[in-house]
């Protein structure tokens, strides 16, 4: 059975950081497409940052420069860096690997 299991998420003040970690079970993080989406209240749930199949990656233009998509193969875990973090970040963040999803961490900016 597989599972994504999502951590990190939190309050934090604008300007700061935060790491999202998914952590899978049943499935090998290094085969296939992964990434991190996020759906904020009231808005369609969007890509974030995407790694291939292929290795490369894609970042929405919105974060660009602030976020970093990573992964542990030995950890088989996922990770999403967040930087300088503004309120219009705050969203509810799934992570995806293949066709499988996890429940979602929220992330919530504000002073």
């Amino acid at each position: 059975q597989v599972q994504l299991v999502e951590s990190g998420g939190g309050l934090v003040q604008p300007g700061g950081s935060l790491r999202l970690s998914c952590a899978a079970s049943g499935i090998i993080v290094s085969i296939g497409v992964m990434g991190w989406y996020r759906q904020a209240p009231g808005k369609q749930r969007e890509a974030v940052a995407i790694i291939s199949s292929g290795g490369a990656i894609y970042y929405a233009d919105t974060v660009k420069g602030r976020f970093t998509i990573s992964r542990d193969n030995a950890k088989n875990t996922v990770y999403l860096q967040m930087n300088s973090l503004n309120p219009e970040d705050t969203a509810v963040y799934y992570c995806q690997i293949r066709e499988y999803w996890g429940k979602g961490t929220l992330v919530t900016v504000s002073s």
